[in-house]
């Protein structure tokens, strides 16, 4: 498969993939490249690195901008693709706080946004917005559902002060509270704190059956350290943000064991032979193996390139509408979103209707076992 080539703005304020077409569709993406989400960015980025030359048989020019994990950043760099690049969607933010501050700008514009991250919106406010990332109710259902298998009885949280932390924990004390299990201590920090400390001693001195960190890329790392540095012998849990080789590279040995809630494509490889999603899952890992070496796999990347994966789908058919560059393009591409169908990513079956802008069903989720420096699909 061909890959695209990059080349750097004169201003360094975006990198461009670009090819000659007769029409070609413009997309947008604002990532957090640098900053306290950069571990998600960058991996971001890398998958989308992978598209082929073209998307559903169509040239497409990709701008990329760093939003340096800042909503207002964020904002800016949205309102210069609508208004400078004329793009005809947006792919982003990989931070949710600035998808969430993305999503009203996009929304006021009619152009869809392709959120790579769980951001959640008010209901009816996410009538252009779009998911690449599973649900964090989903995430959540199959960690509580292993929590259960497993006896705990207990929970302790430390999550995020932001939108990604708020709501992993209004999901999971939902579910806990189904399941019978009582969530005893909850700690919050932000994404720049350089310590835990007093979060780790509170949740220790609390002593759950298990703590949930509610973190991502190498901001995961830092609350179980600190757990496991005060002494806490209980299971920990980590959610599908945390899913990268930066919780080990960090973690080290303080991390084996842990569990984390994950797409299915990490483990492909691992799945047994006619699974629906071990196919699409191999095609990515083939190709990212190639580029970055198989100890750089992550879903992080794969949910860069299940944006190709997706649009690919959907291009087609909203060019049977309308022509790149127009209004009706834009709403055509929302339609065919809520229309495709069932549509195979390395991460789900995902099917968008009018009324779900999710797409992925409630038991998408696997659970991995950090062993011996590796992922460890559970059964």
């Amino acid at each position: 498969m061909k890959k695209r080539n990059w080349m750097a703005c004169l201003t360094g304020a975006a990198l461009v993939w670009s090819g000659s077409a007769f029409s070609e569709v413009r997309i947008g993406v604002t990532l957090p490249l640098t900053g306290p989400a950069s571990g998600l960015g960058i991996l971001m980025n890398n998958g989308l690195k992978l598209w082929p030359e073209t998307v559903g048989g169509e040239k497409v020019t990709l701008i990329v901008l760093d939003d340096a994990t800042d909503p207002g950043k964020g904002v800016q760099n949205t309102r210069r693709l609508l208004a400078e690049d004329k793009v005809d969607l947006v792919l982003g933010s990989g931070a949710t706080p600035v998808a969430v501050a993305m999503a009203a700008v996009l929304a006021e514009a009619s152009t869809v946004q392709i959120a790579m991250s769980p951001v959640p919106l008010p209901e009816g406010k996410d009538r252009w917005t779009f998911r690449i990332p599973h649900a964090n109710g989903v995430m959540a259902t199959g960690i509580v559902a292993h929590m259960k298998k497993a006896g705990v009885k207990s929970v302790g949280f430390i999550g995020y002060t932001d939108a990604y932390g708020e709501s992993w924990l209004q999901e999971v004390k939902l579910r806990l509270d189904q399941a019978g299990i009582t969530l005893v201590a909850t700690e919050r920090f932000a994404r720049s704190d350089a310590s835990v400390t007093a979060q780790a001693l509170k949740l220790t001195s609390a002593n759950p059956d298990a703590v949930l960190v509610v973190a991502s890329g190498s901001g995961a790392a830092m609350p179980q350290l600190a757990l496991v540095e005060r002494g806490y012998k209980g299971r920990i849990y980590q959610t599908h943000a945390a899913a990268t080789r930066d919780l080990m590279r960090l973690g080290g040995k303080a991390v084996e064991g842990t569990l984390v809630s994950s797409p299915a494509m990490v483990v492909a490889d691992q799945l047994p032979a006619g699974h629906p999603l071990r196919s699409e899952g191999l095609r990515f890992l083939q190709l990212n193996d190639k580029a970055y070496g198989p100890r750089n796999r992550n879903a992080l990347a794969a949910h860069g390139w299940d944006a190709y994966l997706l649009l690919d789908k959907v291009i087609p058919l909203a060019l049977k509408k309308a022509r790149p560059g127009t209004p009706e393009f834009r709403a055509a591409l929302r339609e065919a979103l809520e229309t495709v169908g069932p549509v195979t990513l390395t991460g789900g079956i995902i099917n968008y209707t009018a009324n779900d802008h999710w797409g992925y069903p409630a038991d998408s989720a696997v659970i991995l076992k950090v062993s011996n420096d590796d992922w460890k699909l559970e059964h």
